[in-house]
């Protein structure tokens, strides 16, 4: 493997090794928060906010996650020297990179209401913006087309929103049994989402050849299902003898 390679899998690496226990722990600790406080269950007292904390680390980790692959895609999609657009495009790109990070760690200290959802509003526009670039690979752009239900970046970027949401949300959340409701409706459509990502994932995985590969394997046509045929290997010339021999 090849040094693109492995950046190719930070992204699957960092979730399965980081996001998916977190998504299980918060999972716990949510539902014995809701026996707590609706069954009276005999739990400590500080489930719930044990719980809250540990969403605000995992909403956190998903946005840095789905960054790290959107940048390592843009990135690695052709060599520095023939980047589309040049400087002054990379330039733009990485400053809404930047400022999408700054807004995150802005959203997690901020207090005031409003500036939490401008935050969320900057965050979400911020991975949006990576993710029409065109070294971005989608299935499709149509939701009303089957491929955009089975496509892995829109379920990424779903789940970044669903994310960014119960962040910015939190204070209500706690106060507003409203806002908890509408924070266990958009659970449960997370739940879904990381399942579906965990499947697209695994799927895409085995779509994605090695960097010495892909010449080779995007020369194939994926309608019909068939390559060209290889070059058959060179024989080596047999040495010549000195003359008279």
């Amino acid at each position: 493997m090849q040094t693109v390679d492995w950046l190719w899998i930070l992204h699957p690496a960092l979730a399965v090794v980081m996001i998916y226990p977190l998504i299980g722990m918060a999972l716990r600790l949510g539902l014995q928060a809701r026996a707590r406080r609706v069954d009276k269950a005999k739990l400590p007292p500080t489930t719930g906010r044990d719980h809250a904390d540990l969403g605000q680390w995992l909403a956190a980790g998903v946005v840095l996650l789905v960054l790290v692959a959107l940048t390592v895609v843009i990135v690695t999609k052709q060599p520095p020297g023939g980047f589309e657009g040049g400087g002054g495009r990379a330039l733009q790109l990485l400053l809404v990179l930047v400022g999408t990070v700054v807004s995150l760690l802005a959203l997690w200290r901020v207090k005031a209401k409003g500036y939490r959802f401008v935050f969320a509003l900057l965050i979400w526009a911020g991975v949006l913006g990576l993710g029409a670039q065109p070294e971005v690979w989608r299935l499709s752009d149509n939701p009303l087309s089957p491929e955009f239900w089975q496509s892995h970046y829109w379920a990424g970027v779903s789940v970044v929103g669903l994310m960014i949401l119960s962040l910015a949300a939190r204070p209500e959340t706690l106060k507003d049994l409203r806002w908890r409701r509408l924070h266990l409706a958009a659970s449960a459509l997370g739940a879904v989402l990381f399942l579906v990502l965990g499947i697209t994932g695994s799927r895409d995985l085995l779509e994605i050849p090695l960097a010495w590969q892909k010449p080779t394997i995007y020369a194939c046509d994926p309608v019909k299902r068939v390559c060209p045929p290889f070059a058959p290997p060179q024989m080596p010339t047999p040495p010549v003898g000195p003359t008279g021999t």
